[in-house]
């Protein structure tokens, strides 16, 4: 049976191919901004499946996107109702068809008992649009949030949103009390990569950023105000006692009547309702659906519900890693990225072949096994920016570290470790202790290796150099801890190739194996047979400042035809318009009927009025608009309205006239001289290494491609028994076949032994962000659609001349590109040529370096 978030997807991939038609245009050039760049693959695939219910299905709620997508006995097996045969025909003989199945559903409580189906009934009965995006650990939930937030807001601005369709204003539900963590990582996401300049611009001069205090009875925003991003959890912005509407007292959410009357809302939550277009954003969201349903749900629902009582609510839209409850997908779920699929794209540590299971071992034989084999594989792997590989073992009870860690340490002697690097932690340690595991436990000069864990180390606890974890003893909680702790060492770290490992006791493998099924929907054979296909590589620039590319360029610009047509201006005044009438019905309380009837007691009519304006005010207006002389326009529109003022009507009907008087223009072309950047540290990000800033990036490379393709100054020290002469203006370089890495090497070898001509060589082909250089050309394709280019070499003679090289099969050339860069040729004679070596299948790049060669060495 396909999933609804399955049945999406290929609507979202048909939405992307057409360029995301709708009638917002605006959305296709925030999402084609979009792709290959800052955001990872399930990030903007979320993104896009949000827009595509947003603005081509207009925000459905659930139920109405699957009886959309499924009907009938379908539409039953989509919603995961499965009834006996005596129910189902009971109800179908009652009448109301599958309808009557529904209602059920949404009122009878021991029906949903019997059935399961409590999360059903939520979907059932919200009323209001409630997504669920579910991507695995490490996929970057977060940024999606605020990627959301940002494309919404950018949304609004553009369109000035007279009809209320885009979201003006986030409340966002951090996990727990992750409140700073959370708003930290909000504030700080970088906006310029996800939006484009101008959309940018205007977005953050107007975006605002605020969260929960403890202590402070209301949120410092303005009431009423747009353009705000609150970050709370459920403690602080929650239904308090005192009184709440009975429209909220229904469905599953009903609460005893007594009860309910004093619920009411704090001051932080009538500040939160007085915020109009508003969208609540829950972060981890399994904390309301999976396995805290009975708890979380109600806490969490009654807010929004209130919420959605008092303002416009547009959307909820909640994310998590865990979109499964007792096995169940949540039907909430419109994008699925699962933990399979994040080891397969490099966002998670492979871990095949590395579950250990222990059968029959007792404790101290478990965790002598467990320290020594670790050690074995792990001793000497470093990541990032040196930290040593980690491992983490987790106990039920403080009494149990106690005992294992003389243990652990004896073990780590007898393997010549210093036992100092074990560091136990638990809910008794001091809060230094805490503060190092909880804020600093990434830092590279900590000593730490082993971790000893009660009740710590579980979700949210991101050690990016954990390798490792061990359950000892069996672990039970009813919170999936088994699963929390298990995983937490598959978050991946650049340029790792190592796989993670998870040591399980006995009693816990099948725990893990259950809270992995009902949570993700996959096993621990699943697990241990996916392998990556891309790993995470760190590109660091070793040239932050080469010379810019002076070259140029023909442009094309809109002037004015002739700078002395607005002095002829001349307006008429508009014929007037029939003024158009209403008539109004009057009602009052009837006396004769019952109390609160209105009875219609007569007629009124009235008149549609035009509102005027002052003279000298739309003097200035027009003027502003069609730079003319404000008081020339005075004297004309005081001929025509003498009494000074004039109908907003008219006003525009008068603006019709001066604009098609006014704008005569026409297209020409110039020349004009560009400095291009090959690389602006501005796209990379600032780190210091040995106390020395260097800049870097992550790309990532399918793991079948890395020995090829990937080519380090290191790697080709170690082939050439040489450091080269030019070229790595970043390393390493990332190239897209292996003909061009023979191109690159094979000049490397040409330029070396002859060097005096040249400046550099440069590998610009796998760089295309706008944010990290300029050297991206654009060319127009056969439907008139713009595209970006960027060549694969630049090679720079001393002379200042230099050489554009392209390396391509005749399968993938782009001809358009092929013309724009011989035109700047034209236009640059005696800077720039332009190359292209055609490769025909099997052919050597060695046949074809001849006329670069040439052009190097021969040219004058």
């Amino acid at each position: 049976m396909t999933n609804l978030y399955q049945k999406l997807k290929l609507d979202v991939t048909n939405w992307r191919q057409q360029g995301y038609p709708s009638s917002y245009p605006a959305i296709a050039t925030i999402l084609q901004h979009n792709q290959n760049n800052f955001l990872r693959k399930a990030q903007f695939e979320a993104l896009e499946t949000y827009w595509y219910l947003r603005l081509v299905k207009n925000t459905p709620n659930i139920f109405e996107l699957y009886k959309e997508y499924f009907q009938g006995r379908d539409l039953l097996k989509a919603l995961g109702i499965s009834l006996s045969e005596e129910d189902l025909t009971d109800l179908l003989l009652a009448g109301g068809g599958i309808d009557a199945i529904f209602e059920k559903v949404k009122t009878d409580n021991t029906f949903v008992k019997k059935y399961k189906l409590e999360a059903l009934r939520e979907t059932l009965t919200l009323s209001y649009p409630s997504y669920i995006l579910a991507l695995a650990m490490g996929a970057g939930k977060t940024i999606l949030i605020a990627s959301i937030i940002a494309s919404e807001f950018a949304m609004a601005l553009e369109y000035q949103d007279e009809d209320g369709i885009f979201i003006k204003n986030a409340l966002v539900f951090a996990p727990g009390k992750t409140i700073l963590g959370a708003l930290r990582e909000i504030s700080d996401t970088p906006y310029d990569k996800i939006l484009p300049p101008r959309f940018y611009k205007s977005f953050i001069i107007n975006v605002k950023f605020t969260y929960t205090r403890d202590g402070e009875k209301d949120i410092p925003v303005i009431r009423g105000s747009s353009f705000n991003v609150i970050v709370t959890n459920t403690e602080k912005i929650r239904l308090q006692k005192n009184s709440i509407p009975k429209t909220l007292l229904s469905g599953q959410l009903k609460l005893e009547v007594e009860e309910a009357k004093e619920l009411v809302a704090n001051l932080r939550l009538q500040t939160i309702t007085s915020l109009p277009h508003l969208a609540v954003f829950s972060d981890e969201a399994h904390h309301t659906y999976g396995q805290e349903l009975a708890s979380d749900l109600k806490r969490v629902r009654q807010t929004i519900n209130y919420i959605a009582e008092k303002t416009n609510l547009l959307a909820v839209v909640n994310t998590t890693g865990t979109p499964y409850y007792q096995r169940q997908l949540l039907r909430d779920v419109i994008y699925w990225y699962g933990l399979s699929q994040g080891i397969e794209d490099g966002i998670l540590k492979e871990v095949r072949g590395n579950i250990m299971a222990y059968p029959e071992v007792s404790d101290k034989d478990f965790i002598v096994d467990v320290v020594k084999d670790f050690f074995q594989e792990y001793k000497d792997v470093r990541v990032g920016s040196g930290e040593y590989a980690k491992l983490a073992i987790y106990f039920p009870q403080i009494g149990d570290l106690e005992k294992a860690q003389p243990v652990v340490e004896q073990t780590l002697i007898s393997l010549k470790i210093d036992p100092s690097v074990v560091l136990p932690v638990h809910n008794k340690s001091t809060d230094e202790v805490k503060d190092l595991f909880d804020n600093r436990i990434n830092d590279p000069k900590l000593p730490y290796r082993v971790f000893l864990l009660v009740n710590k180390g579980t979700e949210g606890w991101n050690c990016l150099s954990l390798f490792a974890t061990a359950l000892a003893r069996k672990l039970t909680s009813s919170n999936n801890f088994v699963l929390q702790a298990a995983s937490r060492c598959l978050r991946q770290v650049p340029n790792n190739t190592k796989k993670a490992k998870i040591y399980l006791s006995k009693d816990n493998v099948s725990i893990l194996d259950r809270q992995l099924q009902e949570t993700f929907g996959e096993g621990l054979d699943d697990l241990n047979r996916v392998s990556a296909d891309t790993v995470t590589v760190k590109v660091t620039l070793k040239k932050t400042t080469p010379e810019p590319l002076l070259i140029k360029k023909l442009v094309q610009k809109i002037v004015p035809e002739d700078l002395k047509a607005a002095e002829g201006i001349k307006i008429n005044k508009p014929e007037e318009r029939a003024v158009k009438s209403f008539e109004k019905t009057l009602y009052s309380m009837s006396k004769a009927q019952r109390k609160g009837v209105l009875v219609e007691v007569g007629t009124k009519k009235g008149v549609v009025t035009d509102r005027k304006i002052d003279l000298f005010q739309a003097a200035v207006v027009l003027a502003h608009a069609y730079r003319l002389d404000s008081l020339k326009t005075y004297k004309l529109l005081e001929g025509l309205y003498p009494e000074g003022e004039i109908g907003a009507f008219e006003l525009e009907l008068i603006r019709s006239q001066i604009e098609k008087q006014s704008i005569r223009y026409k297209v020409v072309n110039e020349t004009v001289e560009e400095a291009i950047a090959i690389v602006k540290k501005k796209g990379f990000v600032k780190e210091e290494k040995n106390k020395e800033e260097i800049w870097t990036t992550e790309i990532r490379v399918n793991k079948s491609k890395l020995d090829d393709y990937v080519l380090s100054i290191e790697k080709y020290q170690h082939q050439t028994g040489q450091l080269p002469l030019f070229g790595f203006h970043y390393d390493p370089y990332n190239f897209d076949s292996e003909d061009e890495r023979e191109f690159f090497e094979r000049m490397l070898t040409k330029l070396g032994e002859d060097p005096d001509n040249v400046e550099d060589i440069y590998y610009t082909g796998a760089i295309n962000d706008p944010e990290k250089t300029d050297f991206i050309f654009e060319y127009k394709d056969d439907k008139g659609d713009w595209h970006s280019y960027t060549p694969d070499f630049l090679i720079r003679k001393k002379d200042g001349k230099s050489l554009i090289v392209e390396v391509k099969a005749p399968k993938y050339r782009i001809k358009e590109a092929e013309k724009e860069m011989k035109k700047l040729e034209t236009i640059n004679p005696d800077k720039i040529k332009y190359e292209l070596l055609l490769l025909e299948e099997g052919e050597s790049v060695f046949g074809k370096v001849q006329p670069v060669i040439d052009w190097i060495y021969k040219q004058k």
